[in-house]
């Protein structure tokens, strides 16, 4: 599912809630801070980049970086979020928890999507990492202070 088959305002809204900012290109532009190029979302400081042809997998994982880094390294940012591989992981589960913020998306498309795109996981899909082996990625989560115990999404920028 792409950019387009969503109302702009669904993104931007989730976006307001973190205090990030949306920037919607025309098609067929160079997507600033697009670390995987084409129609993949970009990230610069607290901007994230997209275009009508951008998956939504891809704003929502970009946006989760600038979510989940510290804000040494969010200052710094353009193209390549970085970080450890328990983060990579982390940006992962949080993706799949705030594709529920929209409605048209939500997390089982999330999941199929993540597979087509290629994502890897250990037990072979996205669906059974999330349920059966990311029990570490979720305790990142918790301990960073970006989900409760119950799996709600706190709406916080890591600090």
């Amino acid at each position: 599912m792409t950019v387009a088959e969503l109302p702009l305002a669904a993104l931007q809204q989730l976006l307001q809630l973190y205090g990030l900012a949306l920037h919607l290109l025309e098609p067929h532009t160079e997507i600033p801070g697009s670390y995987w190029g084409d129609a993949e979302a970009g990230i610069i400081g607290r901007s994230i980049y997209i275009r009508p042809d951008t998956p939504i997998h891809s704003f929502l994982h970009e946006t989760c970086h600038v979510i989940c880094m510290d804000e040494a390294r969010r200052q710094q940012l353009h193209t390549d979020a970085g970080g450890e591989t328990t983060e990579e992981d982390a940006v992962c589960y949080l993706q799949i928890l705030l594709a529920d913020q929209l409605p048209e998306f939500g997390q089982a498309r999330a999941l199929v999507d993540m597979d087509r795109w290629g994502y890897t996981f250990r037990l072979g899909s996205a669906e059974s990492w999330f349920a059966e082996d990311a029990e570490d990625a979720r305790l990142w989560l918790i301990q960073h202070g970006l989900i409760d115990t119950h799996n709600q999404v706190l709406f916080k920028l890591r600090t």
